[in-house]
């Protein structure tokens, strides 16, 4: 009886409950577009330094942000130094300048490219030609609407498509070394170096050593992974979650709670009959609260579809400069967070629903 009840009388005002789904949808929408975006940063960060080849990572001793690190302040000549110790197969040197968060420009050699990943698969186009060719991942064509041959504007001045190859090679934007080199006037000095190593075994043997020879920050990919998703979470990212998710309970509680007692209101006749027909203050609480939950429920499985429709648009839209996962981990907690802002909200309506006086009520016009 208590389900039927429900349903009629959501079913009786379909425009109210159905903008009270959707307003409880919205923030729910936010924390799980959030939330992806958040992981999704960190995967692909993740995802372009494993498409390296590369073990180990050398660093400047200042460097800071692992997303946006700028300067180059290691010699090239070092190159040749880890390239003669023990265990390492391959090196890469790396000049990084960024143009927008989490953008970055990568001068690169693409012969050490090549042997770090073991040669480099174009879907168009092919190698540098010229001073100033560039070559982007599909991601970045995509989001630019660029193809083989077309001008590219990069930090101020343009440069030639050369070549399009697949996602997560180390960066979307990759220009000549030296080119990169002399516009940063750091001639013949990198930001980082990557090493690939005969056997991925041997990694912390060789990281210790170097640890131990160099002044330089070594560290093996493990621990980048680990200093990325720190850093993505650094930058205020989590604390901006948190503030969504608090503004996400206060608007589910005014939702509710507003809607629930405006169908207080209007249902007093309503409320007066069931008490005069024996209906208890815990049954009267029951109806309104299970209304609320249920309004809590849509409006939680309303937020996730739309937030399917946040990554669409983001991968439709802007597909290399932000990345969004679907995470599923969040959906339990997105739910239990809504459902506790719509008790909070139907408590006061449904409280004062019990406490009517049935003769009142009959009476009420």
């Amino acid at each position: 009886m208590t389900g039927k009840l429900v349903f009629e009388n959501l079913k009786h005002r379909p425009m109210r409950s159905l903008l009270s789904v959707l307003l409880i949808a919205v923030p729910v929408t936010l924390i799980l577009t959030l939330v992806g975006l958040s992981s999704g940063m960190i995967q692909d960060a993740q995802r372009r330094a494993r498409g390296s080849g590369a073990d180990i990572i050398v660093r400047a001793s200042n460097a800071k942000s692992v997303l946006t690190q700028s300067g180059a302040a290691i010699p090239e000549a070092a190159i040749g130094f880890f390239a003669k110790q023990p265990h390492v197969k391959a090196v890469m040197g790396v000049v990084t300048h960024p143009i927008e968060l989490p953008m970055t420009v990568n001068g690169v050699d693409l012969d050490q490219l090549a042997r770090m990943v073991g040669g480099i698969q174009y879907l168009a186009g092919g190698p540098f030609r010229g001073e100033y060719d560039v070559i982007i991942d599909r991601y970045y064509a995509d989001q630019k609407k660029k193809q083989v041959g077309d001008t590219l504007e990069v930090m101020g001045r343009p440069w030639h498509v050369s070549g399009i190859v697949e996602g997560g090679v180390l960066a979307h934007i990759l220009v000549p070394l030296k080119t990169l080199q002399d516009l940063d006037a750091s001639s013949n000095r990198l930001s980082q170096i990557y090493l690939k190593l005969d056997d991925p075994a041997n990694t912390e043997t060789v990281k210790n050593e170097l640890k131990r020879l160099t002044p330089y920050t070594i560290l093996s990919m493990e621990e980048l992974s680990s200093m990325i998703q720190q850093s993505v979470n650094s930058q205020g990212l989590s604390a901006f979650v948190v503030v969504i998710m608090a503004i996400g309970v206060v608007i589910g509680f005014a939702v509710v709670c507003l809607s629930m007692y405006m169908s207080v209101l209007q249902r007093t006749r309503e409320i007066g009959i069931l008490k005069s027909l024996g209906g208890s203050r815990g049954f009267i609480l029951q109806i309104i609260l299970a209304e609320a939950w249920i309004m809590g429920v849509g409006g939680t499985a309303l937020g996730i579809l739309l937030s399917f429709g946040s990554r669409w648009a983001i991968q439709t839209f802007q597909p290399a400069s932000f990345q969004m996962d679907i995470v599923l981990g969040w959906w339990p907690r997105v739910l239990a967070l809504t459902l506790a802002a719509a008790t909070l909200g139907a408590l006061y309506p449904g409280l004062s629903a019990a406490a009517h006086d049935p003769i009142e009520a009959l009476a009420y016009e």
